[in-house]
């Protein structure tokens, strides 16, 4: 019975306390590196390769759109890519296989994806 409550305590309490803030000024950085070719420099989905692609990237400046989404969907969508999030699967997924991106740099791409549409 024991095993219960620390099974209710770990889905209760961790995903809280695993969960940080992400730097933003280090993530604009990944986000100009890995991102930008797709969503454009200033995150309005008009980068360079947006024409040739099937579906046009996400523009993270709509505001009305980001504001429904959570940093942990946010968060999810980076790391496992577009196709496990039911989005476009050319979305390559950031943290692996082989683990591109750490957990810590995904959250700083969430911190700065959130300034690009006006951080909450």
């Amino acid at each position: 019975m024991s095993w219960i409550v620390w099974l209710v305590v770990a889905v209760v309490l961790l995903p809280g306390i695993a969960w940080s803030a992400g730097d933003a000024a280090k993530g604009k950085e990944k986000y100009q590196e890995l991102c930008a070719a797709c969503h454009g420099a200033s995150g309005k989905g008009d980068g360079p390769a947006a024409p040739a692609l099937p579906t046009k990237p996400r523009d993270h400046t709509d505001a009305a759109y980001m504001d429904k989404l959570t940093d942990e969907q946010v968060f999810n969508i980076v790391k496992s890519g577009g196709a496990a999030a039911g989005k476009s699967p050319l979305m390559p997924a950031w943290g692996g296989p082989p683990p591109k991106l750490s957990d810590q740099q995904i959250q700083d791409l969430v911190a700065y994806i959130r300034t690009l549409a006006g951080a909450k």
